[in-house]
């Protein structure tokens, strides 16, 4: 294992997370420097970081709940002071064989950025199908190689030269409950429908509706095999051609009231 802080930026963007960030931020306890980027936060999210890190650096900012993930990623960029940067979600955790791999990647790799795999865990239940992984994600970064993040509804970094994929994956619980689920839903279907109002999306007619949702539902449940993680995942491809269904919905109702 390496020894000491390593020289490494960990940037955690959350907003109401009180309850995930406590093991996220002791997931993160080997980095040289941490910055938790609190959005919109009226909870207890920042006291709680605190508690487990007097020395994280906070920095508030007020827009849009869960809409600007583009500018949280560059406020934190902006901030962090050392040569290489890993961008964290509150609901996720760094492992013990990835933290040993971040400390060979940072001391001897030439690449300029890495894919990180996730696992990820719907419901408390770990899921392998339905496009579940390895659900690569753009997270570690050579500072001096990151231009800045750009895009509303997915955001994506602008970086100068090669890019490699570790081996070793993130844990991710996300969906933690049909609560959480629910919430979500409120804020990326309506970026959804915005995005495809905005690109001149057809108008929706009746039969757009059973279209796309069978072609969701038959994508995640029979195609990427989604029933073999059972009972999770029927839930999970059921949710997300419900999950469909709002968008064209949504997007329905924008096309009405800009006739």
């Amino acid at each position: 294992m390496g020894q000491g802080k390593l020289d490494i930026t960990i940037i955690i963007i959350a907003g109401n997370e009180s309850e995930m960030i406590i093991d996220c931020l002791k997931s993160a306890a080997f980095s040289k420097q941490i910055i938790l980027v609190a959005a919109n936060s009226t909870d207890n999210t920042v006291k709680n970081a605190l508690s487990i890190n007097p020395s994280i650096k906070i920095i508030n900012t007020q827009d849009e709940y869960g809409r600007n993930y583009a500018k949280w990623h560059n406020i934190g960029l902006k901030a962090a002071t050392t040569d290489w940067i890993f961008y964290l979600d509150a609901d996720e955790r760094i492992t013990t064989e990835l933290k040993e791999e971040l400390y060979t990647i940072t001391k001897n790799s030439d690449k300029s950025y890495y894919a990180i795999p996730r696992n990820n865990y719907y419901l408390g239940k770990r899921v392998r199908y339905g496009g579940s992984y390895p659900d690569y994600v753009k997270r570690l970064f050579l500072r001096s190689r990151l231009n800045e993040w750009t895009g509303i509804l997915h955001e994506e970094p602008e970086v100068s030269g090669e890019m490699a994929y570790a081996k070793y994956p993130l844990l991710h619980y996300t969906h933690r409950n049909l609560y959480s689920m629910v919430q979500k839903s409120l804020i990326w279907t309506d970026m959804e429908a915005q995005a495809l109002y905005k690109n001149n999306h057809p108008p929706v007619v009746w039969w757009r509706f059973i279209r796309m949702m069978l072609t969701k539902f038959m994508q995640r449940l029979l195609f990427q095999q989604m029933w073999r993680d059972g009972t999770v995942g029927w839930i999970s491809a059921v949710y997300e051609s419900f999950d469909t269904f709002i968008i064209y919905a949504r997007l329905w109702e924008l096309q009405q009231t800009h006739e």
